[in-house]
């Protein structure tokens, strides 16, 4: 286990060394607001993809909507488009999640309990949790995410799931609600997440009553956010756990590495290799049509459209933030421009 962590903690150390050498040039004020100008007029015709429909609520959000924010670490906003639109956070929150797991029992007791590596199969995948022994394999896919969830010290469903609205709003520096409509669609149509959690209780790798661990993560994926708050819930990653609005130390720096490698290795669904290749940061994506990606020790960038391509990426938020990050030099593994 120590060398586990030793190797995590250096593969981030080394990106965050990659990232501070090649990022300088994007460090201006008046260029970040340009690169994000320039993202959306570039993408925001652009009509490939269709909203997720096996969630009823996600359906009728429109189609048209597309936000794009930037916040530095000194807490500098840089917007454009429709960005104080809230949407549900979906599976963006997984990675905030995990964070305070890692907060409450540290990053062995997550490695241990749940597991860090990518699954190669989708992000609800059932065939996932037969095949791999570990069962629950990483804290970003939906048996992870629920399991997760789980292993919060709590006494009631209220209190777990008070204790992640009050902690993610902490993190978004404002107070973030509960997308009513949101929740009652998805917990109508959850089948597939029930099954993944008998299943992973089954195994022995749920650490609440099922049915309370469902709910709370369908409570969890219906929280609504803005692309602003969402930024600053990545700027306070990027700023090594200190939120730049409030100045609260909410994450332990210790705990930043290990958090950035699961975003890097398993935050982009199963085209996580064709993100790394092209954008080159660590993020997290949603079916809710927001991503979030961290410059460590640089800033956040996110983007939100609801269009998603077959893999349940959002089509305009992706390539928004893919051209920000090439155009700009920002990817961890140094200078690629288009």
């Amino acid at each position: 286990m120590k060398e586990f962590k030793q190797a995590m903690a250096c593969a981030a150390l080394l990106l965050t060394t990659l990232v501070m050498a090649g990022t300088t040039q994007a460090l201006a004020g008046g260029d970040l607001q340009s690169v994000v100008d320039e993202a959306h007029a570039k993408f925001k015709d652009l009509k490939d993809g269709k909203n997720a429909d096996y969630i009823p609520e996600l359906d009728k959000v429109p189609s048209e909507l597309f936000g794009i924010a930037i916040i530095t670490v000194d807490g500098k906003v840089y917007t454009a488009g429709d960005v104080d639109y809230a949407f549900s956070i979906q599976s963006v929150a997984k990675p905030f999640t995990a964070a305070l797991v890692m907060e409450e029992q540290g990053v062995e007791a997550l490695h241990e309990k749940i597991g860090v590596e990518p699954t190669g199969m989708p992000f609800n995948s059932v065939m996932a949790i037969q095949l791999n022994e570990q069962r629950s394999v990483n804290p970003l896919v939906n048996a992870g995410a629920i399991a997760a969830v789980s292993m919060l010290d709590a006494n009631s469903p209220e209190q777990r799931w008070d204790m992640l609205l009050k902690w993610y709003s902490d993190l978004a520096g404002d107070k973030l609600t509960l997308l009513d409509d949101v929740y009652v669609s998805e917990s109508e149509t959850n089948y597939n997440n029930r099954a993944i959690a008998n299943m992973l209780y089954n195994f022995g790798r749920l650490y609440s009553d099922p049915m309370e661990a469902v709910d709370v993560y369908t409570k969890e994926c219906s929280v609504g956010v803005t692309a602003k708050q969402l930024a600053m819930m990545g700027a306070t990653i990027a700023n090594n756990g200190k939120n730049p609005k409030t100045g609260k130390q909410l994450i332990s720096p210790e705990n930043i590495p290990e958090l950035l490698a699961i975003m890097f290795m398993a935050g982009f669904y199963d085209e996580v290799g064709e993100w790394a290749y092209s954008a080159a940061l660590p993020a997290k994506t949603g079916v809710g049509g927001g991503i979030v990606a961290v410059v460590p020790g640089k800033m956040a960038i996110v983007a939100f459209s609801p269009r998603l391509n077959e893999a349940g990426n959002s089509v305009r938020a992706l390539k928004a933030i893919e051209y920000i990050s090439r155009s700009r030099s920002l990817g961890v593994f140094g200078p690629n421009p288009f």
